[in-house]
Formats: C-alpha cells, structure tokens, sequence
C-alpha cells in the first residue's frame, strides 16, 4: 500500500511538472502577442478570471489592457477583442486570416471537427457553401418560409388561446414554435406541440445550452486534457449531444428508406444525394458524420437563440409597458387585429423593428461570440499572431459598445432610430456575428422575430406577475450564453 501510495504522489508530480513544462512552451512561444495578465504555469490566469462571470471578468481586464490582450485559459493563450473598432478590424477587415473555428474544448468530444459549426478548411467552406444553397432552395428568406412561420406562429396563438390568461412559463411554448420552422426545413415536417419525443429534444437542447455556461464548462476550456478523464458534471452535456446525435441520425436512416433523389424533401434528402454522388470520391465531405453534425447544427441554433430572445423579449417589454403600448400602437396602424402580420410590414414598423434589435442587442445571447482561429500566421495592430492561435471576438463588448449606443446598458429602442422616427442601422449590430463565419440562418431568425413578436402582440397584452419595476433581467447563467431568467407571464386577449 505505501509502494502503491508513493508511485502515484511520483506519478502526479511527473505529470505537474509536464504540464508546467508545456504550459512555458506555449508561453514563450507567443513573444509577439498583446500584453495581458501574466499568467501561472498550469493555472494560466485563473486567478484573475472568474469561471462564473468570465465575460465580466474579460471586460474588467479591458480596462487595464486595452481592447486586445491576451489572457492563459490554462495553458492556452487565447486573445481577446473588445469593442467593434477591434472585432470589426479582426472579422471584417481581416476576415480570411481570423476566419477559423476556435477550439470549444466542451463540445470536442462531440464533434471532432466535423459539421458545419467546428469544422476549418475546405470541409468548412464546402459546408457552408452547400448548407446556404439547400436553406435558400427551401425558402430561407423567401415567401415560402414566411408561410411556414405564419402557420406556426397560428399554433402558438392557439396553445396561447388555451391558456385562457392563466400564468404560464413562456419557455416550451416558445421554443416548440420555433423549433417547428427550422425542423420542417431540416426533416421535411414539423412535430406535434405534444409528442413526447419532441419535448424531450427540446428539453435536452434548453439543458445543453446551460450546460455549455456554467462555470464547470469554463474550467472544462480550460482544463480539458485532465478533466475528459474524470467524472463530474461536465460529462452531462456529452451525454446530451450524443442523445441529440442519435436521434438525428435515426431520421437519416428513416429518410434513406425512403429517398427519391428527383424529388427531395428535405435538408436531409439533399445530403444524401449529394452523398450518392459523391460516393467514389474519397476526398468528399459529404459523408454521414457530417450530414448528422450539420443537420443538429442547424436544429440546435434554429431552436435555442430565436426562442431564447423571444422570452427575453417578453420581459423587457413586461419591464418598459409603454415600449409595449407603442407596438400596440403600431401593429393596430399598419396590420389592424385581422390580417397576418407579414415580412413586408417590417418597413412600414419602423418602431417595433428597433424594438426587437434592441432586445437582440440588451439580451445579447452568446456574449462570448463562438471562439476564431487564425488560419496563418498574422500580423494585427503591431502584435504578431502565430498561425492557430485562438480569438475570442466578444460580441456582448460590440453590443454595448459606448461609442456607438448611447446606454449601453439601458433598454432603449431609439438607439435604433433617427430623428424622424425611421429606422436606422447601426454598425455594432453583430447578434449574429460578422464576416466570414456570421450566423448562416440570419435571415431566417430576423424574420421569425418579427412575425413572432408581432402575431403574439396583435392578439394579447404581456402581463408580469410582479410590478415592473420588480421585474429582474439579471441573465439566470451568463457564460457562453446568457440564459434568460426563468418566470411566467400572463396572455392576454386583446
């Protein structure tokens, strides 16, 4: 026993002193980047971050650095930009260079570098290409999928109707509504608001989305190659993503069975095909592991972030009721209480268009912007960035970037006006991102907000079960994401 107990106090020293070692390696290596916190062998900055408010944490060392610096996540140096001079100059002005995947060392496991979402390189670009083509050929930002928003949003209106002004919590209610649009386009059909399968992938969805925030997925980035040995709760989301895995690949299996190649009917379809065409080519990317990958990739962002900022939306305007009356106003102008709100109402809603952008911008559902890489060796304000090394652009320091909203941290739709009351566009509007790796359903989500927001306000008034000024819009999880608080509201009928 003595034996045993002093080989493994040498072996975990062996294996300190390596990660020491490598940890210098990394540090040494990067003589050119921005100046940052110094860090720890090992630890790297953890000392000035907290895992629990990581964003924050950044921001606050923004005020010592400036807005690029570099901070050791572990042993990992990862460069940070703040604010849109500097995420612009990165994404827009320099966007082949800053346009890789960053590592996401959480979701890895999962992924492996395949689907659209993680993947570099030619899979990437050939992934993109094809998934933009098939989302377009399906009505992405085309009448044909405002349709299918109209009919969805009808459903939502009714399980709304049912409610008959009773508190509800607006969470699956919402993310059923949303999840239907894109899953008509991914699998060909929507879901019963009632199946049991459907609730439970929505369900593992809303608790992957946390899962990847909270601070044991911060330390997982950090200290990934030791902690994918040991059990902990950053195993669930592993185990949760293989599940939605799973279950897409049994619906590619059901479309196979059944696949006529002149006529597709879904992304799926399309996959295959071009999967048989490919089938003597063994260079392709288009195989199953990444028709699965990209198909949850679509599937995962077409429900989380619409239904996430929908039920922020609704506590905002809970919290502002007289931004909430303006639309009221709107919408009673423009659509009246019979017609169907549809896309081409946007320009003539000037209001309830900023509205919804500065819900977007104050919510600001993935703060942290999804990690960058710069695909080769980079020069960027005077530093020299070596080719792999990790960007975070922090799209919530765009989003709230002084210099271009005048509170950035109120809830204030003129932001998104001018002085006569139209609409403008603001540069450091990046909720969906920008440059080469932006959001490849922008257009979907803009125009589910707006027929979202606008069928739901035409037919009920938001009523909070507390005073406004009770109302908390603190996110419950701000990590990756920020996950909207959880409450219930009351609908009602107009």
């Amino acid at each position: 026993m003595e034996l045993g107990g002093a080989f493994t106090i040498f072996l975990a020293l062996c294996l300190s002193c390596l990660f020491i070692l490598l940890a210098w390696k990394r540090i040494n290596k990067g003589g050119k980047l921005p100046p940052g916190p110094t860090p720890i062998p090992f630890l790297g900055n953890l000392l000035q971050i907290r895992t629990d408010a990581i964003f924050q944490s950044f921001m606050k060392l923004q005020e010592k650095y400036g807005p690029v610096f570099t901070v050791y996540l572990g042993p990992r140096p990862v460069v940070i930009l703040c604010g849109h001079e500097a995420v612009k100059e990165a994404l827009i002005d320099q966007a082949d260079d800053f346009s890789g995947r960053g590592e996401m060392a959480t979701i890895e496991r999962n992924f492996q570098g395949y689907g659209l979402a993680l993947s570099n390189g030619e899979r990437w670009k050939t992934l993109r290409r094809f998934s933009l083509t098939i989302l377009r050929n399906f009505g992405m930002g085309k009448r044909s999928i405002e349709e299918r928003i109209q009919e969805e949003a009808g459903y939502l209106l009714e399980e709304f109707r049912k409610t008959k002004g009773a508190p509800i919590d607006p969470t699956f209610f919402l993310s059923r509504t949303v999840s239907n649009v894109i899953s008509s386009v991914v699998f060909g059909s929507r879901f019963d608001y009632e199946d049991k399968q459907f609730l439970s992938l929505l369900q593992m969805i809303n608790e992957s989305f946390i899962e990847m925030s909270v601070p044991w997925a911060q330390l997982y980035d950090m200290y990934s190659g030791v902690m994918q040995y040991l059990p902990g709760r950053h195993n669930h989301l592993y185990y949760l993503i293989e599940d939605l895995k799973d279950f897409i690949a049994s619906r590619v299996k059901v479309n196979e069975a059944s696949l006529d190649p002149q006529n597709p009917r879904d992304f799926i379809d399309c996959f295959l095909i071009k999967m048989h065409q490919d089938k003597d080519n063994p260079q392709t990317e288009f195989n199953f592991k990444n028709l699965v990958l990209t198909a949850l990739n679509l599937f995962f962002a077409g429900t989380e972030t619409v239904s996430s900022t929908l039920r922020y939306g609704f506590l905002l305007l809970m919290k502002h009721p007289e931004v909430e009356a303006k639309i009221h106003e709107e919408i009673n102008q423009v659509i009246g209480p019979h017609r169907m709100p549809s896309v081409d109402d946007r320009v003539k809603m000037p209001y309830t268009d900023a509205v919804i952008h500065e819900i977007q911008r104050l919510t600001d559902i993935v703060p942290m912007g999804v990690p960058h890489n710069v695909i080769r060796d980079t020069h960027f304000r005077g530093y020299f960035l070596p080719k792999g090394t990790d960007i975070y652009p922090l799209l919530g320091s765009v989003l709230r970037d002084p210099k271009y909203f005048r509170y950035p941290d109120d809830f204030y739709p003129q932001h998104f006006l001018d002085e006569q009351g139209r609409f403008k566009k603001n540069d450091a509007f990046v909720a969906f991102s920008s440059g080469k790796r932006i959001c490849v359903g922008e257009a979907l989500a803009r125009m589910e907000l707006f027929l979202y927001f606008t069928s739901i306000l035409q037919n009920f008034s938001l009523r909070s079960l507390v005073p406004p000024a009770d109302i908390d819009v603190t996110p419950r999880i701000s990590g990756f994401g920020n996950i909207p608080p959880t409450y219930n509201l009351c609908l009602v009928a107009r």
